[in-house]
């Protein structure tokens, strides 16, 4: 680290007000645990009384507003984002004008998935194979290489599954095309990846270099949206060392501060191929909350305030699940009885709902932790309370 750098490094203590760029889920965690260690909190956000707003100051107004962006500066001592679509323009502007140890350069481009590729292939690590699209013919040249089944996505927007299409045959490679291409960005080809299993590795790192990672976690899909994640990670010891020196590694070479999320495949042959990655809060690092010493939003404020990083030890096995719209009303229902099943597996519930107000099919509005001695007494729990019968059938099938 140059003289220069060092000099731009500043601790921002307990009692100073921390400034976010987004206002939803993640935002209101965020504040949650920064207030435990002292810290106040002002978010700038579109929506009025979104999760964040309800527990913390909120600026009402578009990300893009730029006068609102100089607000949050004047009230804020420190700078941060709960999410990776808020204007890195905006970010950049503000960090002429307040202090945003994340820099905006991460934030562009992890916004865009093929400067991401490229920049996870600069720090050394393995992404599957991809090529950019420009046109139909791109297209059709590429699948003759890939072969089918390969993924077309779009390079920015999309999430839970949205902005990208599986190409399964010749057939639909026009199709795929014209039905990307409206999104008007540039699209990328991925080398569809055989995986056994998804995992993510959180990894945290202060504007001074110091770096820790919380235990992998094994990600189970549905229909495109995170429904588990199940820690200890079910993989071998030697994977799971493999997969946390990947996140230091990508943490190291973007020089990231905070934290970031890296999702990779797990193949048959046990290689591990970067997906994706998260430069905030991860839904996949939920399970942080209650079973790890310091949660991922705890270790993000200390991160980015530049506090000596917390122990990010697992005290005990944990499954968490994501609660969507469909789930709330049977979530609330058991909630106001004896819940004698946690009693007979011996698990302990922690729910966590996220204030939003409308509970929409599919839409994210909160999770379960579900701690216990064992992955197996987790997971009995989550299949016979019936509240996810409809995603555990779809898994299990």
């Amino acid at each position: 680290m140059s003289i220069e750098q060092q000099a731009m490094i500043k601790t921002i203590l307990p009692g100073a007000t921390i400034g976010v760029l987004g206002g939803g889920q993640l935002g209101r965690m965020l504040a949650n645990a920064g207030s435990e260690l002292g810290y106040r909190f002002i978010t700038l956000d579109p929506t009025p009384n979104g999760p964040m707003g309800q527990v913390s100051e909120q600026i009402v107004a578009a990300y893009s507003d730029a006068d609102a962006a100089r607000m949050l500066a004047q009230q804020a001592d420190v700078i941060t984002y709960e999410f990776e679509n808020v204007s890195s323009e905006v970010a950049g502007m503000l960090m002429k004008e307040s202090y945003v140890p994340q820099g905006n350069k991460l934030l562009h481009t992890t916004q865009h998935r093929l400067r991401e590729k490229r920049a996870i292939e600069a720090a050394g690590v393995q992404v599957a194979p991809y090529r950019e699209i420009t046109s139909v013919d791109d297209l059709r040249e590429a699948i003759a290489h890939f072969g089918t089944p390969s993924v077309l996505k779009t390079a920015t927007g999309g999430y839970d599954g949205k902005g990208q299409w599986v190409i399964r045959s010749e057939e639909e490679i026009e199709e795929a095309y014209a039905a990307l291409s409206k999104a008007k960005t540039e699209l990328v080809l991925e080398k569809f990846i055989r995986f056994t299993k998804e995992i993510s590795v959180i990894a945290a790192r202060s504007p001074q270099g110091e770096v820790k990672v919380f235990p992998a976690s094994e990600n189970i899909h549905v229909q495109n949206i995170l429904h588990l994640s199940i820690v200890p990670a079910r993989i071998s010891d030697d994977l799971r060392q493999q997969a946390e020196q990947l996140a230091i590694q990508i943490a190291e070479g973007l020089q990231a501060v905070g934290l970031i999320a890296v999702e990779m495949f797990v193949t048959e042959e046990g290689s591990l191929f970067v997906n994706e990655l998260a430069p905030r809060p991860h839904n996949s690092g939920h399970y942080t909350m209650e079973a790890c010493i310091t949660s991922q939003f705890e270790q993000h404020v200390r991160a980015v305030c530049n506090l000596p990083l917390g122990d990010p030890s697992l005290r005990q096995p944990v499954v968490m699940v994501n609660v969507l719209g469909q789930h709330v009303e049977p979530l609330l229902e058991r909630m106001a009885v004896q819940d004698s099943l946690a009693n007979e597996l011996q698990v302990s519930t922690k729910v966590h709902l996220y204030g939003k107000a409308d509970a929409v099919h599919n839409r994210k509005m909160g999770h379960v932790n579900v701690l216990a001695s064992s992955i197996e007494q987790a997971m009995q729990w989550i299949e016979r309370t019936g509240i996810w019968s409809e995603e555990w059938n779809s898994w299990n099938k």
